[in-house]
């Protein structure tokens, strides 16, 4: 029996453990991750509140910390960090998995940084995706944790990493699409698949979303998986290669763009030119089982709006995904 290759050692994954159910358990090792970022490790000339702060972390990453600690660190900067991290914590220590402190985070509207809301995803779509051996889906889900910097040439359109895209080097890529430098970035095709295990950490690999395409595709694949894994549900999520004009029954906007576009439509307005050269695709969502959607949907579709700004970034929004459809019942996991 073949063993599935390892990837994206940068979520952290090894340093949870997982429960009967297979959703992950938090863990002191993974708390102490977050230690060792910079914005946390006091540097030399720390004051010593916020030295003993940290060391008292090393020592126990669970330990209560009162408020009056915090405030005791000279350093405002330091400071903030230190309460949204310690808020951050004290949240994933409140639930028994990570995909349930994810879930109460978005189900609530609590306002967290970017940076944690996206480790989360990160770590919960490479458990998601763990036996997973299509490189496709996996660049398609580096979508959901990364921004994007999308680009047409020649009748295609490539999204690249947007960190790497404005990263100072040379790539024959960056320099055929007319974009800033990067660092080696290859748009994924059969020929340099084999490579994604060995360089998944560098997100390095730019992926084709023209319509018809394997990228699409295997990004609605992803948008399958995750309301499984999250929500318990099946559903089917196809692009639509010549999505017309359809009437919007229901819709979820995949990203800040796309929901003000659904917005606009639904409120009955037309798009102009640009307005529809930013929409990348538009999926068409349906649920195995009927039943769980609201009744006055019944039959109906629910589609799926993709869209990018007037400079090409995306930059997506998986919580929509757990917030927007239409399900009569949304069952919270743990």
């Amino acid at each position: 029996m073949s063993v599935a290759r390892d990837f994206w050692l940068s979520s952290g994954h090894h340093f949870l453990d997982r429960n009967a159910d297979g959703r992950l358990v938090l863990t002191d090792e993974f708390l102490k991750v977050y230690l060792a970022r910079h914005e946390l490790m006091p540097p030399p000339d720390a004051c010593g509140a916020e030295q003993a702060l940290y060391r008292a972390l090393l020592n126990d990453p669970r330990r209560l910390v009162r408020t009056g600690e915090i405030d005791a660190i000279a350093n405002g900067d330091a400071r903030d960090n230190w309460r949204h991290m310690v808020a951050f914590r004290d949240h994933l220590l409140a639930h028994p998995t990570i995909e349930g402190a994810y879930l109460s985070l978005v189900c609530e509207g609590t306002r967290v940084p970017f940076l944690f809301l996206d480790q989360l995803v990160h770590v919960i779509l490479r458990n998601m995706l763990d036996q997973t051996e299509d490189v496709y889906l996996l660049r398609a889900a580096e979508m959901f944790f990364r921004p994007q910097r999308l680009t047409a040439h020649e009748g295609s359109l490539i999204a690249a990493d947007e960190e790497h895209v404005g990263a100072a080097a040379t790539s024959p890529l960056v320099a055929m699409l007319g974009l800033p430098l990067a660092d080696n970035i290859d748009v994924l095709n059969d020929d340099n698949a084999a490579s994604y295990f060995e360089r998944s950490d560098r997100f390095d690999t730019a992926l084709d979303l023209s319509a018809g395409r394997r990228g699409l595709a295997a990004l609605g694949k992803v948008v399958e998986h995750w309301v499984k894994h999250l929500l318990a549900v099946e559903v089917t999520v196809e692009p639509l290669t010549e999505p017309g004009d359809v009437a919007l029954s229901w819709y979820v906007g995949l990203d800040a763009e796309a929901t003000r576009i659904g917005d606009a439509l639904w409120r009955g307005g037309a798009l102009d030119a640009d307005e529809r050269a930013n929409i990348v695709t538009l999926y068409r969502l349906t649920f195995s089982d009927s039943g769980l959607i609201l009744e006055r949907l019944a039959g109906e579709p629910v589609y799926l709006i993709l869209a990018m700004t007037a400079d090409g970034a995306l930059r997506m929004k998986p919580q929509n995904l757990i917030t927007g459809l239409p399900i009569r019942e949304l069952a919270i996991a743990s």
